[in-house]
């Protein structure tokens, strides 16, 4: 059983087109989320800008969340780094440590004199 071709243009026309994925630089996020905050309408401020209110209500939790971090002083974040990296060398020089008393062992073991 064929299918003409008018079912078939039919069908194709009641697929949706796809949505191209708009992307929001920061300081338009941020601009927008201010403004849902100052004016205490999210749906207002969604529509203005063509955001779904679910998108802008997850900015504004991320904003909650991490808007501290604003505040923070390039030096704090360059110790958090700084006390990484040693701590992960600390772990690496005791790791050597221990392979080097292994070998050390070892070599002690087949050097010694046969007793046999």
């Amino acid at each position: 059983m064929r299918r003409s071709y008018d079912t078939i243009t039919h069908m194709t026309k009641s697929i949706p087109p796809v949505r191209k994925r708009r992307i929001y630089t920061p300081a338009l996020k941020f601009k927008i989320v201010i403004e849902a905050i100052e004016k205490r309408d999210m749906a207002t401020v969604s529509r203005r800008y063509g955001v779904g209110a679910s998108l802008l209500t997850k900015w504004k939790q991320t904003l909650i969340d991490a808007g501290h971090l604003v505040f923070e002083t390039k030096s704090n974040k360059g110790i958090e780094q700084l006390n990484k990296q040693i701590a992960r060398l600390e772990q690496m020089v005791g790791q050597r440590e221990v392979e080097l008393s292994l070998l050390k062992n070892f070599t002690d073991f087949y050097a010694s004199p046969n007793t046999s």
